[in-house]
């Protein structure tokens, strides 16, 4: 199986772009010592499920908001989705899906970070409906 195990952020701004996910989810962000401008996220400890992924300097133009999803989007778990919203907006980011439940699962929300990417946001909730 080709189970994903890495994920990179394309970002206009590295620094608006860490600095934003490191407020909103607690990330934690390491310049790389290589031959290209790279950050290495760490989303959580090993002993958790989830991965780690890079940040980047977008090659080419940003995307719009409003248009389609044309990127797999990573979700991240949150304690609580409205709180984590509230504060993902006051950091800059606009509501991309507002809230919705996914029935015996929990509640989603897709925001666009700073950057105008995609990020999915979920609590899980099995009584969600």
């Amino acid at each position: 199986m080709g189970r994903v195990v890495h994920f990179e952020i394309h970002a206009d701004n590295l620094e608006r772009a860490s600095k934003f996910y490191t407020e909103l989810l607690d990330w934690k962000f390491t310049k790389w010592d290589g031959p290209m401008e790279y950050w290495l996220i760490t989303t959580g400890a090993d002993s958790n499920v989830g991965i780690n992924g890079g940040l980047m300097k977008r090659m080419g133009a940003s995307p719009v908001l409003g248009q389609c999803v044309n990127s797999y989007v990573c979700t991240a778990g949150v304690d609580n989705l409205d709180e984590t919203l509230a504060k993902g907006q006051s950091l800059g980011a606009a509501v991309a899906l507002p809230k919705m439940p996914v029935p015996g699962i929990g509640w989603l929300a897709y925001v666009h970070d700073t950057e105008g990417n995609i990020l999915g946001l979920m609590q899980r909730d099995p009584n969600a409906k």
